[in-house]
């Protein structure tokens, strides 16, 4: 059959009839080269040369219209509104997933707070070189982050109250605050030390000594009292960061405790941040699908978002001398910082609580173009069509 091809190009049966049971054709490599036609396709010949362009075809970005909005939370109040700030902050009032600017803008800029510690504590040699000079000083360090590093709000973390630390008291811990509330006059959020028992301690006491700041009290846990904490938090006008490990049913369960005291607009959460390399995916994961759940009408999801992105340091990677080929830990640790944050940044988080001043830069750089509104040039991002490997 192949040479009948070979000779006469086609053939022909009539009156032909083959009962088989099974039909096989083999075709030695290459022969079906040597005997099929050749195909003609109209390419570049055909048009008169090579492609001057390519085809135009219409996108429609693909617009949805979600049945919730995430709830705005004011952080910060100024004299007028009971407290003592110079200026407040609001996050949240998402309509849309985060930067989606195609369907709806984004309304609030991600805000970032700088940690200040109310103790001496060992810190990474590449954030150290930074404050090295305050360390000793909550004020002058919450100033320094303020004036030079350009933080929207300071997180002053009360460690000296840690029963294995300093056990300080409460009254104590006021006394700082009291201090860098003279020192800057940007909304604070109040950590406490990780110990439910005395957080809770030191947290009625803060509520009984500035009510009406609108703080951002960091944060309740499950593990805590939340009925009692959310009472004497609300009755002093302040704010609370919901606190769960990576799971969004302890999410809503918290959540659904805390809307028995507070309004929508009183609760962020913390849906815990695991840093690059360190579980960073699982952590992005967590926080979009909180983000979309909120946005599809899971009222107990849609809240603003804070990630704890100095958790990144805790990342031997951070800050370990290595290598060569891992670069200088000066460099690679406010990188691995900034990567995290602009992770998360994607997934949609709104408050950032970070620690160098070179990662707040740059992803404060990086909101800040993303949200101008402004549309991109796409000639300039066609280059990469021309590069010759």
């Amino acid at each position: 059959m192949l040479a009948a091809l070979a000779k006469f190009k086609s053939i022909e049966l009539e009156d032909f009839q083959m009962d088989v049971k099974e039909l096989e054709i083999l075709f030695e490599p290459g022969m079906a080269a040597n005997v099929l036609p050749k195909l003609k396709l109209p390419g570049a010949a055909a048009l008169g040369g090579k492609p001057s362009s390519l085809l135009s075809s219409p996108f429609l970005p693909p617009i949805e219209k979600y049945p919730n909005k995430i709830a705005e939370v004011k952080l910060g109040a100024t004299k007028s509104e009971g407290g003592t700030r110079g200026k407040t902050i609001t996050i949240g009032g998402e309509l849309s997933p985060a930067f989606y600017t195609f369907e709806n803008q984004t309304p609030h800029k991600p805000a970032v707070t700088l940690d200040v510690f109310d103790m001496e504590v060992p810190l990474s040699k590449a954030v150290k070189m930074h404050v090295k000079d305050v360390v000793s000083d909550p004020a002058a360090w919450a100033k320094l982050a303020v004036e030079k590093f350009g933080a929207d709000m300071v997180t002053m973390h009360l460690i000296s109250v840690d029963p294995l630390l300093k056990d300080a008291t409460p009254k104590d811990a006021c006394k700082t605050i009291e201090k860098v509330l003279q020192a800057v006059d940007v909304p604070l959020v109040i950590g406490g030390c990780g110990d439910p028992v005395k957080d809770t301690a030191l947290f009625e006491e803060v509520c009984a000594q500035f009510p009406g700041e609108r703080f951002l009290i960091s944060s309740v846990t499950r593990d805590m009292d939340v009925d009692k904490c959310s009472k004497f938090i609300k009755k002093a006008g302040h704010a609370v960061l919901a606190f769960t490990p990576m799971d969004l049913n302890f999410a809503r369960e918290l959540n659904r405790h805390l809307f028995d005291n507070f309004g929508r607009e009183d609760i962020i959460m913390d849906l815990t941040t695991a840093a690059l390399g360190y579980g960073l995916d699982y952590a992005f994961t967590n926080m979009e699908r909180a983000r979309i759940g909120g946005l599809m009408g899971d009222l107990e999801l849609a809240q603003p978002m804070s990630s704890g992105t100095t958790n990144a340091w805790a990342a031997r990677e951070a800050w370990l001398k290595m290598s060569a080929e891992w670069e200088p830990r000066e460099l690679r640790g406010p990188l691995w910082e900034v990567t995290t944050a602009l992770t998360l940044l994607t997934a949609g988080v709104d408050l950032f609580m970070m620690m160098h001043p070179a990662a707040v830069k740059t992803l404060k750089d990086v909101t800040s173009y993303l949200t101008t509104n402004k549309k991109a040039d796409p000639a300039k991002f066609l280059e990469w069509v021309k590069v010759k490997a």
